[in-house]
């Protein structure tokens, strides 16, 4: 698989995005999924090379309580839709990750509701972690994170990994290009390896990103056989470092990634349908830069939440309802918010422009070069040595001379770099307060590298 080594994913979440009822309601099919296709263009506009593509299998309310992963949720399509949106992707370029739900079901999943017919003992009950009071009473089963319904399957049983593998290879074979595992956190992972074994041997360039917030990135990429986990640990140190005025933090948290990236290269962001959008989570407008210049300057698999790139704000509360604020409809035409006029948006085009054009960030080694509770300045550099660029970033509310390893050209930012000897660069950059700069090492400094 080598399209991972230059994807830069647009992430939309298609119930909310696409304004498909809350709940799913038995009147037919709505054709929604048509309505992405004008946002494809827009994707490609942003820079995007891939889509990572929420739930789409039929559910009973957002997406995540999946009642038949085989068929494309009413509210969205069909499977002929699906299909279509994967060619209309493919036609311009771009690949598409879908979104699976694999720890648990929603309790309208077929497997459930035979359980509970057929009692315990029976093969569909085997699918489950079911406990039967000896009174009669209800059925007890285990459920992901307290939400009683969603039902966690039982990983234990080679049914449940068949029917996994099944659904994967299925959606591949009709023209998706990867997988998104839900709370992959929450499924051991031994569980995944034969899994995804027997889909890489009929489909070797599958990309495999499992949902992992904490615990041992590493270890679970290894022994699961997954290519990747989400970075949440750098997604928390930016927009809290950024607020703390606290550069160590940061710092701190690029010294794991580093060592991350020595093992597997982890999908990077800085929002998504799960938490507050980075626009509103940042204390200072001002800060937004430097928040999209590290995601695009580290290793990594960069991922933009639809939405962000035009800046969009919203705030995750722990409610009913309490998405919908970050997962909201979306107009019919891109042109309905004119996206050629959004400094974000403009942002955004930049600095993803640089990195395509400096596609070997995907697996850079980045090293902190200097650090204080308002500066920090770090360099990625290819794994060969033959190329780096270097990235500085400042909440200061005083303008900051930032002294450079190597001769120096500017790439993107508000920083000002002197005039440097007739046959190079400057070896500083002085940025005005709360500014950032991303900087390439010039030729000759390569060259004496």
């Amino acid at each position: 698989m080598t399209w991972i080594e230059h994807a830069i994913m647009w992430h939309v979440y298609p119930l909310g995005f696409l304004g498909a009822e809350k709940s799913a309601v038995d009147d037919g099919i709505h054709h929604r999924l048509a309505g992405l296709h004008p946002w494809l263009d827009h994707a490609v506009d942003l820079g995007a090379s891939a889509v990572m593509l929420g739930p789409v299998f039929a559910s009973s309310t957002h997406g995540y309580d999946t009642v038949d992963h085989f068929q494309v949720d009413a509210r969205l399509g069909d499977e002929s839709d699906l299909v279509a949106f994967f060619d209309a992707a493919h036609a311009r370029g771009l690949r598409v990750v879908l979104d699976g739900v694999f720890n648990h079901v929603g309790q309208g999943f077929a497997q459930f509701a035979t359980a509970l017919a057929d009692g315990p003992g029976s093969p569909a009950a085997a699918w489950f972690h079911l406990r039967w009071p000896a009174d009669g009473g209800p059925v007890e089963h285990d459920d992901f994170e307290g939400h009683s319904a969603l039902v966690t399957l039982d990983h234990d049983n080679p049914a449940v990994a068949d029917h996994v593998a099944s659904v994967m290879e299925y959606w591949l074979e009709r023209g998706a290009d990867g997988w998104r595992l839900d709370a992959a956190y929450a499924v051991p992972p031994a569980f995944w390896a034969p899994v995804l074994a027997r889909v890489r041997a009929a489909h070797p360039d599958v990309y495999v990103v499992g949902e992992v917030i904490h615990g041992d990135y590493t270890g679970i990429v290894h022994a699961s056989g997954m290519d990747s986990v989400t970075q949440y640990e750098l997604w928390k140190a930016v927009w809290s470092s950024l607020n703390d005025t606290n550069a160590y933090e940061l710092a701190h948290a690029l010294g794991r990634h580093a060592a991350f990236c020595d093992e597997f290269v982890p999908l990077t962001f800085l929002g998504n349908h799960d938490v507050t959008r980075i626009a509103s989570r940042l204390d200072d407008p001002r800060h937004l830069p430097h928040a999209l210049a590290v995601l695009l300057t580290v290793a990594g698999t960069p991922c933009v939440y639809a939405g962000d790139e035009l800046g969009f704000e919203g705030i995750k509360e722990d409610r009913a309802g309490g998405d919908d604020a970050i997962r909201p409809a979306f107009p019919a035409d891109p042109a309905a918010l004119d996206p050629g006029a959004s400094p974000v948006f403009r942002l955004h085009q930049e600095l993803v422009g640089l990195r395509r054009r400096h596609a070997w960030l995907h697996t850079a080694r980045t090293e902190v070069l200097s650090v204080t509770n308002t500066l920090l300045v770090y360099t990625s550099s290819s794994r060969a040595g033959t190329d780096a660029v270097v990235t500085a970033l400042s909440t200061s509310d005083d303008p900051t001379t930032v002294l450079l390893p190597a001769p120096c050209t500017l790439l993107a930012g508000d920083g000002a770099v002197p005039d440097g000897d007739p046959q190079g660069g400057s070896g500083s950059v002085v940025l005005p307060p709360h500014g950032w700069a991303v900087l390439d090492r010039d030729a000759r400094a390569r060259l004496d590298a």
